[in-house]
């Protein structure tokens, strides 16, 4: 009777831990944490993060991605939390910056970041007032991606400008790469004034940015403002040959929210942080202006028209210094006009009375 009596014991046991066992990974797995899984994470000593309530989204569950399961050329491995492969963590701890310049730029393309650091991108252009420049990329791809990225490294060494994390660099994942710069700024730029995501075919007058930002007469928020060429009832593109083209079942809307042409936008840095917490909401598109305006329509907040609509233009006009010491950007400049242009822009004596 004993033996039998132990024979039982035992397979109870077995089947009461199988079921325990059972009972925690379903707990585990499920998208809601049970109180089963939360019990044994307190005995365990672990603490529970909750995600902070952010305006109407406080009822919705963030959004899940798992980089390694694309399926297809428009769906975006984001939210993830890309590691850092290059950074600049202290970059503003001697100076808090009134402005950040954050330019996103291929691997391989050191001629746009030399001739950028030489121009428009230069930290001491401004006397009195601190700007920091910064180049975001992703991993290269390709033969020479090793070469590729040992050139980085020194050349990171060298400027200590250059942020990079492990996604693929590519058209595909420029929302990913702005929502880095996001991180980035909230992460180890937090005390910044404004910041401005600006390409690199991009002619940008500094002067009159800065000039702008800091007007005493017409004085610009310091939250929840952008600003830049703002595009209304946007055309989702259903022809398969364009560049934007948008799948119907990717976005089924025929026109985008309000948005913000990424070519170059300005921004208060309170919004970095506000865009990034929406994000872990709102399903991620490949366009990345489109998708910080999703968010921003998720934040109920609307970008800012500028005082006037010649300030940032989305396409390009031949070079005359006095329509460019008017305008903040100039979209579309071959890399080695940008030089020609510049070396010109920055001699004094031009005269402009009575002048567009």
């Amino acid at each position: 009777m004993d033996g039998k009596r132990k024979f039982f014991q035992s397979c109870f046991l077995k089947v009461l831990l199988v079921t325990f066992l059972w009972l925690l990974l379903l707990s585990y797995f499920s998208e809601k944490k049970s109180w089963l899984y939360n019990l044994i994470l307190k005995y365990w000593g672990h603490k529970q993060v909750a995600e902070p309530p952010l305006l109407n989204i406080t009822t919705q569950r963030p959004l899940k991605y798992d980089p390694h399961s694309q399926h297809g050329p428009f769906d975006i491995a984001y939210p993830y939390n890309y590691a850092y492969v290059l950074n600049e963590p202290y970059k503003c701890v001697a100076r808090t910056p009134f402005l950040v310049l954050m330019v996103p730029v291929a691997p391989h393309n050191r001629e746009a970041r030399d001739i950028i650091r030489q121009t428009w991108g230069n930290e001491s252009l401004i006397a009195g007032v601190a700007i920091v420049r910064i180049f975001a990329l992703g991993l290269p791809s390709g033969d020479r991606a090793p070469q590729i990225q040992a050139e980085l490294k020194k050349e990171s060494q060298e400027h200590h400008d250059i942020i990079q994390k492990d996604f693929l660099d590519s058209y595909r994942n420029l929302t990913i790469k702005t929502m880095a710069i996001l991180d980035w700024l909230v992460s180890y730029c937090p005390g910044a004034s404004y910041a401005m995501k600006i390409d690199t075919d991009t002619f940008l007058n500094v002067d009159n940015l800065v000039n702008k930002l800091l007007d005493p007469h017409a004085p610009h928020p310091k939250q929840d403002y952008i600003t830049g060429v703002v595009i209304v009832n946007g055309e989702a593109r259903r022809d398969t040959g364009s560049k934007w083209y948008m799948p119907f079942e990717v976005y089924p809307k025929s026109t985008y929210p309000l948005y913000v042409s990424g070519i170059g936008y300005v921004f208060s840095l309170d919004l970095a942080k506000k865009v990034l917490k929406v994000s872990k909401y709102v399903k991620p598109l490949f366009l990345e202006d489109v998708y910080v305006g999703m968010c921003l329509e998720k934040l109920d907040i609307k970008p800012t028209y500028p005082p006037s609509a010649s300030l940032f233009n989305l396409y390009s006009f031949p070079y005359d210094y006095c329509r460019f010491s008017k305008i903040i950007t100039v979209t579309d400049i071959p890399i080695m006009e940008l030089v020609k242009f510049w070396k010109d822009f920055q001699v004094p004596g031009h005269l402009c009375e009575g002048k567009e």
